[in-house]
């Protein structure tokens, strides 16, 4: 079973940035998609950014958009997060996720099959 493990997390404070990587114990990404969820206390998971990588679509949610960028490293073979202006309602576990959703399907949790186990990222004063 393929396992993903996610990087990066930790505290900061409100307008910081953190980035977070995403790497696979098969080291394969390449046919697949990768996408970055979260989820806060009390809260639903929800889709956050996401890309493939042969062909590099890139998928953003609204509240991702403008302030997170995803990447891939070709040389560490990793997805990565980069996440700016962030605001204490980011707070929550981010986790990557592999998959080969279709277009409509990239920010559905289902369509991803080999999960992380979560890097919490909390942003506070």
């Amino acid at each position: 079973q393929v396992l993903l493990e996610e990087s990066g997390g930790g505290l900061v404070q409100p307008g910081g940035s953190l980035k977070l990587s995403c790497a696979a114990s098969d080291s394969t990404f390449s046919g697949y998609t990768v996408g970055w969820f979260r989820q806060a206390p009390g809260k639903e998971r929800e889709f956050v950014a996401g890309i493939r990588w042969s062909g590099g679509n890139l998928y953003y949610s609204d509240t991702a958009k403008g302030r997170f960028t995803v990447t891939k490293d070709y040389a560490k073979n990793t997805v990565v997060l980069q996440m700016n202006s962030l605001k204490p309602e980011d707070t929550a576990v981010y986790t990557c996720a592999r998959g080969r959703p279709i277009m409509s399907t990239v920010a559905k949790a289902e369509s991803y099959y080999s999960w992380g186990q979560g890097t919490q990222v909390t942003v506070s004063s």
